[in-house]
């Protein structure tokens, strides 16, 4: 076994063309793909479906009605393919030999930022779909100000840490074993 297999074994990552024991088993990969992605959709949908609520709340203090339910179903399909896609190509790596912690901190950030650009894409081009210029189409994230969107970017990374700790501890106390402590009965 060579050194780079071995220290991504050691850290729970699975080695390239093994993904989570499940050699070359196409109908294993896809089941555990398919848990995956439903898994980070449902933690994206509880989030936003959170943000939108909160948006709710807000915009009825004032009598404004709110329409925009949908949002947070389509977004979290979009993003969790996203997030699926940038875990499979392991985009944010360099972690493995420090604490945790930093691993869930990273990646809450730059998931946290990819997520935003992607919602600025899938903005602009619904407003350009619907007959709005490129400029008219653009979000106004946090107020529009450069503070606002740090704050926006602030929110969204802390709401991810919950994500990515349970995997990151999970896999290092290795398969199903944070799971069975969570949500199987004690003795």
């Amino acid at each position: 076994m060579d050194q780079k297999t071995m220290s991504l074994e050691d850290h729970g990552a699975a080695p390239r063309g093994d993904v989570a024991g499940h050699k070359g088993n196409w109908k294993s990969r896809l089941i555990h793909e398919a848990r995956q992605f439903l898994g980070m959709f449902l933690y994206l949908y509880a989030i936003f479906g959170l943000f939108l609520l909160h948006e709710w709340t807000v915009l009825a203090r004032y009598d404004i009605p709110f329409t925009r339910w949908g949002f947070a179903l389509v977004t979290a399909l979009i993003l969790a393919k996203v997030m699926l896609v940038m875990e499979e190509f392991n985009v944010v790596r360099g972690f493995e030999t420090r604490p945790l912690i930093y691993s869930i901190a990273y990646k809450s950030v730059v998931f946290a930022a990819v997520f935003m650009a992607f919602y600025i894409a899938e903005e602009t081009v619904g407003g350009l779909l619907r007959g709005k210029t490129a400029v008219e189409s653009i979000p106004s994230i946090g107020g529009g100000t450069p503070l606002g969107m740090l704050l926006a970017l602030l929110i969204v990374s802390l709401a991810l840490v919950p994500y990515f700790a349970f995997k990151g501890i999970g896999r290092e106390l290795g398969e199903g074993q944070l799971r069975a402590i969570l949500f199987h009965a004690r003795s």
